[in-house]
């Protein structure tokens, strides 16, 4: 694929999506204690990203202190590193460094700085600044508990 074509910018932003959507997901991704992990409640949760100028908007049951420690698991075996937790009263920030191995063969680097700020075990929002392949991005998440899930 030539690095010209549009395709290929298209695809390249698609990856760079896609790897900032799993930072996002992370919620609070580091090498920390359970103990230094926000305590959110389990239920049914509402998700709202902006991501590139685009909102997206889910509804899912989660229990995000569980699935923080699931990702970053999953996140380190994908080649990511991460900064210690910094926590002041409220907020966490932290960072994460990955080198990623795409099905081209081609490797993709990406920082992001999270700050994450707890308003109670029900609400939460998080900015991010990443930079994949030298390309800056700014993404904002604004997560609210709306209920118990049905089940």
């Amino acid at each position: 694929m030539d690095p010209r074509s549009g395709s290929y910018r298209h695809c390249k932003g698609m990856l760079v999506a896609t790897v900032a959507a799993i930072l996002i997901s992370t919620l609070v991704s580091g090498p920390v204690l359970a103990d230094d992990l926000p305590a959110l409640r389990q239920g049914l949760w509402k998700f709202q990203r902006t991501v590139a100028g685009k909102k997206i908007e889910t509804t899912k049951c989660a229990s995000p202190t569980e699935d923080m420690k699931k990702m970053n698991a999953k996140l380190e075996k994908s080649g990511c590193r991460f900064s210690p937790v910094k926590k002041s009263g409220n907020v966490y920030i932290y960072t994460a460094d990955c080198s990623m191995k795409m099905p081209s063969g081609a490797t993709m680097s990406s920082r992001s700085t999270s700050v994450m700020t707890v308003v109670s075990e029900i609400s939460y929002k998080i900015e991010i600044d990443v930079v994949t392949d030298g390309q800056p991005s700014k993404e904002l998440l604004d997560a609210q508990r709306i209920g118990d899930c049905t089940t």
